[in-house]
Order: structure tokens, then sequence, then C-alpha cells
């Protein structure tokens, strides 16, 4: 969804060439992946932070728009709303430091920013949901003005035909209807880019699909929505029922744009762009003039704009990627983790999830038997409800009957063996090693981002209405965020 575009109003020939050049990028593709040398080199890292802007009293600041124009820096970008925006990292080869390079590179940049915002009397905040939120900050009125935004809304809207339905049920209850989708841009994340061989894709990502429950659990940074407790992700749960544009029909039951996936994939990355193609209506049929096939079959590297374009209108939360760059590559996009508390937790958080799929690579072929996906479905949920505290069912192949076991007893047994898995893949030791050690101290003493905020809220309300007292809690937050103070050791 980085792609902007001119037009808002599309018709049915729009739409219909729009398919056509989906299924020409396909073919392209498939051409692309059957040549040996396809997506080749040195490993990259790469990663995208959203950040919330606020007031001096904690509270929503819609002026993305005015950061933009005065720092003119082409690795910020807009978000949905108007009081967030989105950093974009340099990718990393692992080989050259990528965890510290992306350190220093996220800390100067909230630094810059912040100095800009400083003159409206605001700042930034990495933080799944802000908790000061209020049902009045969303609605059209605080939707940034660009051509994608609106187009995605209206077509969304369009396709469901009615209000969307939020119902989340956790401590407390969220029942809510919407007439838009602005409450998909309540969720801010910190995502993460792994160039994966393609050789190697359908291993590695349903690697990383069966670790991606542990990581949410211990991730966990989202606790609350208009002052109700929730679940410890509730980002996982509103950002699918905010754009849920399918229609009530249990008899035709069709695919939910966000989702964790279908079902695991046996052969590679093209099962997954093809499912997307087939399984879900595009909604913004902006078309190229490209001949991707003709460019594919003499030897070059098409754009491959429509399905690029496509994907970036499917939330998987494991999502493939096709970039052209330097002959073409494939990455895996991880999109589940909360952006906060502070940076060095999310780049543990990274850490441990490559690190956890590189463990689990060699036998998840003999692994998916005992697992099937949607056990692997009902952990991510499971997880996202309960972090720390959740039961998650865990495969062996020495098990005659699904067993379940807590998060803290599967890391436990995993961690350990980690650091030989990202060495292996090319990251550097002295890299990664205080990362584990941000996750080892979290595991110990089971202070997540999310348990911190509802610990500190509960010690405040003893004082201070719960309006007072979310905001009170954002600000010793934002404190010990920008101090990148990790979690674990906050009080």
């Amino acid at each position: 969804m980085g792609f902007e575009i001119d037009n808002t109003d599309f018709t049915e020939e729009d739409f219909n060439r729009f398919s056509d050049r989906l299924r020409s990028n396909l073919k392209a593709l498939d051409i692309l992946l059957a040549r040996p040398e396809f997506g080749e080199g040195d490993l990259s890292f790469g990663a995208e932070l959203e950040l919330y802007i606020v007031d001096n009293e904690a509270r929503p600041l819609p002026i993305n728009q005015e950061i933009i124009a005065q720092l003119n820096d082409p690795q910020l970008t807009l978000e949905l709303n108007r009081y967030n925006l989105e950093y974009n990292f340099r990718p990393y080869l692992l080989k050259d430091c990528c965890f510290s390079a992306t350190q220093q590179e996220a800390l100067a940049a909230i630094e810059k920013i912040n100095k800009c915002a400083k003159q409206w009397d605001g700042s930034v905040v990495p933080i799944g949901i802000l908790p000061t939120l209020q049902q009045s900050d969303t609605g059209y009125h605080a939707m940034t003005p660009l051509a994608r935004f609106k187009a995605l809304t209206q077509e969304l809207t369009d396709i469901r035909g009615g209000p969307f339905t939020i119902a989340i049920e956790g401590e407390e209850t969220l029942q809510l209807a919407m007439d838009d989708v602005t409450l998909e841009g309540a969720n801010t994340s910190f995502q993460v880019h792994l160039r994966v061989p393609a050789r190697e894709y359908a291993d590695f990502y349903n690697a990383i699909q069966l670790v991606t429950p542990l990581v949410v659990a211990m991730a966990a940074n989202s606790p609350t929505l208009f002052g109700h407790r929730l679940w410890q992700e509730t980002r996982i749960p509103l950002f699918k029922q905010s754009i849920d544009c399918r229609p009530n029909d249990s008899l035709h039951p069709v695919p939910a744009r966000v989702n964790f996936g279908n079902n695991w994939i046996r052969e590679g990355a093209f099962e997954l762009f093809a499912e997307a193609a087939l399984l879900y209506r595009p909604i913004l049929p902006d078309y190229s003039d490209e001949d991707s096939v003709a460019i594919a079959q003499n030897g070059g590297t098409p754009l491959l704009h429509e399905l690029r374009l496509h994907q970036g209108s499917i939330w998987l939360w494991n999502r493939p990627v096709y970039d052209p760059s330097n002959g073409g590559h494939l990455r895996i996009e991880l999109r589940s983790f909360p952006a906060g508390p502070t940076i060095i937790d999310m780049l543990a958080n990274a850490a441990l999830a490559v690190g956890l799929a590189k463990l689990i690579q060699p036998t998840i072929r003999e692994l998916l038997p005992a697992i099937p996906f949607a056990y692997c479905t009902a952990n991510f949920y499971r997880a996202a409800q309960k972090g720390l505290s959740a039961e998650l069912f865990w495969p062996s192949m020495k098990q005659s009957q699904p067993e379940y076991y807590a998060v803290p007893k599967i890391l436990e047994k995993m961690i350990p063996r980690v650091p030989e898995k990202l060495v292996e893949m090319g990251f550097i030791e002295e890299d990664f090693l205080p990362l584990l050690k941000v996750i080892e101290e979290r595991l110990h003493t089971r202070q997540t981002g999310a348990q911190w905020q509802l610990n500190k809220l509960e010690e405040l309300r003893k004082g201070l209405h719960k309006r007072e007292a979310l905001t009170a809690m954002l600000k010793l937050y934002q404190k010990n965020s920008a101090a990148n103070i990790p979690v674990a050791q906050w009080l």
C-alpha cells in the first residue's frame, strides 16, 4: 500500500484489465522463479516502524503531513491516519551488523522527527495502540487525504455494504460499529523484511508461520483500546475486524483480507502469490503498460506492478514480497509484531523470530503432519489474546495426540540453540547476542510491554480516574521508551 495512485474512480473495465495484468504477472513470476540464479546473493534485513504522533498531553496530534513537508525525507511516509507516520529503514546485509545499524538509524530518525514535531508541541511514540486514543479520534476527519487511502476506504466500504463491526472480548468487552476503516490506523507495528532464497522459501516460510505465535506472545504491547482492557495484543483482532469487508454469508465463506494464511505451502512462494491473485478481489485496479511475460521471457526482470500493488491490499501477517531490484528477489515480511516498547525490544523480537525459524527449518517438513494448519492459526490468536500466559499446541515427532505447553516452557528449550542458527545464516554474533539477552531477561521477568502497561494502569487507578491514569501511564511509557531501556527493566 506504499504505492501512490492518482485515480480514485475506477470502472469495470479497469478491474478487468487489472485482473488480466495480474494473471500475466503470475506467468512472469513463474518464469523468474524457474531461473536457477533468481534471488541468489547475500541475505539482507530491513524494517519499517509505524509511529504515533502525540501532543504534550499524550493525545493524538494530526500533523503527519506537516512533518513530512518539513523534513522532506524519502524514508518517512504517511499512514492512514493523520497522527501516524512510518519510517522505512535502509536494508542491511546480515554480515554488516544489521541489527546495530538499524538501531542507530532508528534512534537518529526518532530524534530528527521529534525535533521537527517539537514546534507543534509534539513527539512520536512507538506503541501498538495508543492508550489515550478515543473513538472521536477516528473517522473520515482523521484520515490522511491521499488518493490511495480514499480509494481503499471507498472500495472496502462498497464491498462490505454496511458498517464494520468490532467485537473484542478480553478482561473487558468492546463492541462498536464503524462506517469507515480508520480504526485500521489505530494499529502500529514494527514490520521486518528478510530476504530468503527462492529454493528455501517454502520451508522457511512455514517455519516462520509456526514460530510466529511464540514471538507474538513475547512481543505483546497492545492491551487496551478506548480504555478497555482487551487482548495482550489487541492489534491482531482489531486490524482484522476494522477492514473485514466480507459479507455475512456462512454458506459462501470468503477468506479475510487480514489473514494468518489458508494452509501450509508445499513447493514455494508462487503458491502464495497465486492464492492472492485468485482468491481476493482487486480493490485498487491501477494498472501499467508493462508486458511482464515478454520481459521475463527475454531474460529481463519485470516490475510486476499489479502483483505488488495487489499484495499490498492483502494483509497476511507473514506476507510474501517480490522485489524487482538487482535482478529480483523474494522476501518475507513479518507483520504481526507491534511497535515498541523500545527500539532494542523490537529488534530483539526480530532476532528471536528469525533465529527460531532457522532452528525449525530443517525439520519443518517432518513436523507439518503433526500440526494441521488450523492448529497453528489457533496458536496465533491464543498467543495474541493471552501473551506469555498462553498455552499453545506444539508439535513433536514423538506425539500420539496434540499436546499443549506454556509459551515460556517452549521458548526456554529453544532459545539456547538460536545463536548457532543465526551465525549459520550470516548474522554477526556480537550484533545479536545483546538482543537475545533482552529476550532472556523478558522471559525471566515475564514483563512484556502489554503486561507493564496493565500493571502500571492498575497501580495508577488507585488514585486517578481511568482517563487520567491512561495519560499518566503513557507519559511514563514515553520516558522509558525514549531512553531505549528494555521493557523487562521498566519499573
